[in-house]
């Protein structure tokens, strides 16, 4: 703790090379690495320290001892060490261990070949070491070795690196998966450089897109992307990309899939059009994330050509939601209508085909779908005077379903659905008045309110004051509950609501002066209009809600009635 918080501690140096060199615990011989690792071994001015000479002799001990374990951690310490002094002496014994019998010495010693290759005296101190690795490389049958000898081909001799990769462009696609992404990189690195070259190592990359390694294939996909504009190409990436969606079972794979189709989408839209249906199999997922982008990539790439296939999949999604299997189900269905309703914007002509199937959503207990439904279905209405005849007629048998009241605010409302006129009577409101007397204790709150004061010096202080308030029962209020879900919200107190029922009835009636020739029938509707007004007025003055209606509501009730009147 003490070395990592930054003291030296250099008279401790002695002591260990005494006591804790000579030991053979793996363990300690790891903590000692780990330990020389951390130590200053130059002086102020970057010499190395005479005492760093007394751990050359144990580190070549330890590169030759019977221990494939000790080789390696040894080896792995080397990689670590810039100090060519120390390194030096132990050349030979590094070499060697390319050659020992165990896999994990061999990938060491060559990442130790590599690292000091790289060191700037390292090409003196390693003068052959890109033909030692190259007959290694030619050699090797342990994969990871293999791979750590081509990344040292790839970084130190590239002009190797490449010829080793033409010599067996054949047996590529038999590689490992790790030795796979280094040649990825390697052709990466020398198309940049050379854009002449391209077409012989795209031959290379198709060949990996069958890869058994799904990593492999996504980096032969991203790679072909990069290189080549082709039509040939950047379709055969999109379908890779495509495949993984539905291969790989974890989202955040899924979710980085999306965002190179989306790129694709930007800029090779008219290839993606045609894989929109592939797209579109990413919402088998669960995973409302998942959904949600492909919906966002899919809807900018709807033409007239492939718009019935993308709704007709919207639509059996959306039937799909009414098994009610998963809890997000709702959340979903409204992501589906949004869709939809793009797709009707956009191409008016399917509209027909999806407005009645999202009318039975009308009724839904998700409050924002609902009202995602009523939304479209309203410009339906307005763009389509074809549908409006069957949309009405649908509309008047759903209505009823209908639960919430911001959904019911947004519909022509219908007189049947507030019941019997008037909503209370007047014996009723007495006899409301006469329980509440003999119950106040049961069913009144004390109120507090707090209200400024002007106190006799001419300064302000915080008034308090407390008031009983007391409600009625809601039972006594006739057909409460069972005439209809707009009585039941307008008995709740929902007076907001009841303007919006007045505005539209007001409405609908100075539309029926224009079509309906018959004085007669004008006025017997308006006068069953002014009378739900009235009736209206009357609840939101009584005493039988919680809370009388507010001025706004008030005020439109009144402005309506002159009108109507």
């Amino acid at each position: 703790m003490l070395l990592l918080n930054g003291e030296t501690l250099p008279q401790l140096f002695i002591t260990i090379v005494r006591y804790v060199l000579p030991s053979e615990d793996h363990t300690i011989q790891k903590l000692l690495l780990l330990y020389l690792e951390l130590i200053d071994k130059t002086d102020g001015k970057g010499r190395v320290l005479p005492e760093m000479i007394l751990i050359c002799q144990n580190l070549r001990n330890n590169l030759q001892h019977p221990n494939e374990y000790i080789r390696g951690v040894t080896l792995r310490f080397l990689c670590r060490l810039k100090e060519v002094e120390i390194i030096e002496p132990l050349i030979p014994s590094i070499i060697s261990n390319l050659e020992h019998r165990h896999p994990y010495v061999r990938r060491n010693a060559i990442l130790a070949v590599m690292t000091i290759y790289k060191l700037p005296q390292g090409e003196q101190l390693l003068v052959d070491a890109p033909e030692t690795v190259e007959r290694f490389l030619s050699t090797e049958q342990d994969a990871s070795a293999k791979r750590n000898a081509f990344l040292m081909l790839f970084n130190c001799a590239q002009d190797r690196a490449i010829n080793y990769l033409l010599t067996n462009v054949d047996r590529v696609p038999d590689w490992g998966e790790l030795m796979q992404m280094v040649v990825l990189e390697l052709i990466r690195r020398v198309c940049r450089t050379n854009k002449a070259e391209k077409g012989k190592y795209i031959k290379i990359i198709i060949s990996l897109l069958n890869a058994p390694s799904a990593a492999v294939v996504y980096e032969c996909a991203g790679t072909l992307v990069s290189l080549s504009s082709a039509p040939t190409a950047i379709r055969a990436a999109a379908n890779t990309y495509c495949q993984l969606l539905l291969s790989q079972s974890d989202n955040n794979v899924k979710l980085i899939v999306l965002d190179r189709l989306n790129e694709l989408k930007l800029s090779h839209r008219d290839i993606m059009v045609d894989m929109i249906m592939d797209v579109l199999r990413a919402l088998s997922s669960p995973n409302l994330d998942i959904r949600r982008k492909t919906l966002d990539i899919v809807l900018e790439l709807i033409t007239p050509r492939n718009v019935n296939e993308v709704v007709l999949t919207l639509k059996k999604e959306v039937m799909k939601t009414q098994s009610g299997e998963l809890e997000k189900n709702g959340e979903y269905r409204q992501m589906l209508i949004q869709a939809i309703h793009t797709c009707a914007i956009k191409f008016p002509e399917v509209a027909s085909t999806v407005v009645h199937l999202l009318m039975d959503f009308l009724g839904d207990n998700n409050v924002a779908s609902a009202m995602d439904v009523v939304i479209f279905v309203r410009e339906i209405i307005e763009t389509n005077p074809k549908l409006r005849v069957s949309i009405v007629t649908r509309l008047l048998d759903t209505f009823y379903q209908i639960r919430a009241a911001r959904v019911e605010s947004g519909i022509s409302t219908i007189k049947q659905c507030l019941g019997d006129l008037p909503f209370f009577s007047i014996s009723e409101e007495e006899e409301v008045t006469d329980s509440t007397k003999k119950s106040q204790q049961a069913n009144s709150i004390t109120v507090s309110s707090r209200r400024p004061a002007i106190l006799a010096d001419g300064t302000y202080a915080t008034q308090s004051a407390a008031s009983e308030t007391t409600f009625a029962p809601q039972s006594v209020v006739q057909g409460s509950l069972s005439t209809g879900n707009l009585r039941s919200l307008l008995l709740t107190g929902d007076f907001f609501l009841g303007a919006v029922v007045a505005c539209t009835l007001t409405k609908l009636i100075l539309r029926l002066e224009e079509v309906q020739p018959s004085k007669l029938e004008v006025n017997k509707a308006s006068t069953d209009v002014l009378l739900i007004m009235v009736s209206m007025l009357q609840l939101g003055q009584s005493s039988v809600l919680p809370h009388p209606i507010d001025n706004d509501s008030y005020d439109r009730d009144c402005s309506l009635h002159k009108i109507a009147v």
